[in-house]
């Protein structure tokens, strides 16, 4: 083989590798939710949808009462909203929080140059693969880390949720469960995760 043929080969090998780790970043579970805040004018929301506030993380979830939908949202600083009703158009779309009614989105701040927006999975991932276990919601602080109060795994939300402690007990459980496309147009704009 010539020395041009072995580095063609090699660096289809490395890009097909890198290919399959990024393929492996994302989940295919699905996940689905367009979140209108120019109308809901949430700030706990905003903070994360916020691009020049990398490393605040809200999460989202829903609850019903008497009938009626409501968001609700916290972030990894400690706000909390009073819960927003889902209006008419909100009930007219179709939502599914991750695995189990929670998913947590914001900007990274691993490079504050160019912060990337992500939205990840509320539920524990070392817990969730093997057993389906769906309620190991996360704890979030004000450093970007999520941890699982059950396992002790600490997962870094400013780097791709990858494990920052613990030691998981699958190789999924290595990162936290990540929805490929997660969008904002501004903190008071468009949310939008879907899978």
């Amino acid at each position: 083989m010539s020395a041009r043929a072995f580095f063609v080969a090699l660096a289809a090998a490395a890009l097909a590798s890198s290919c399959n780790e990024a393929e492996d970043e994302f989940t295919n579970e699905p996940c689905f939710l367009v979140f209108d805040n120019s109308v809901h004018q949430n700030a706990t929301l905003a903070s994360a949808m916020d691009v020049m506030s990398p490393g605040v993380f809200c999460r989202i979830s829903t609850a019903e009462r008497s009938g009626v939908t409501y968001f609700l949202f916290e972030n990894n600083h400690g706000q909390q909203s009073e819960p927003d009703i889902a209006n008419a158009i909100d009930q007219q779309r179709t939502f599914r929080l991750g695995r189990h009614n929670g998913i947590i989105v914001g900007y990274g701040n691993a490079d504050i140059t160019a912060p990337v927006f992500c939205a990840y999975d509320d539920q524990c991932p070392n817990c969730y693969t093997g057993t389906g276990l769906v309620d190991r919601s996360l704890d979030m602080s004000d450093s970007g880390i999520a941890s699982c109060p059950n396992c002790h795994c600490a997962y870094d939300m400013n780097n791709g949720g990858i494990i920052s402690a613990g030691s998981p007990g699958r190789e999924d459980g290595d990162r936290l469960t990540r929805y490929r496309n997660a969008r904002t147009t501004g903190a008071y704009g468009v949310l939008s995760v879907t899978n």
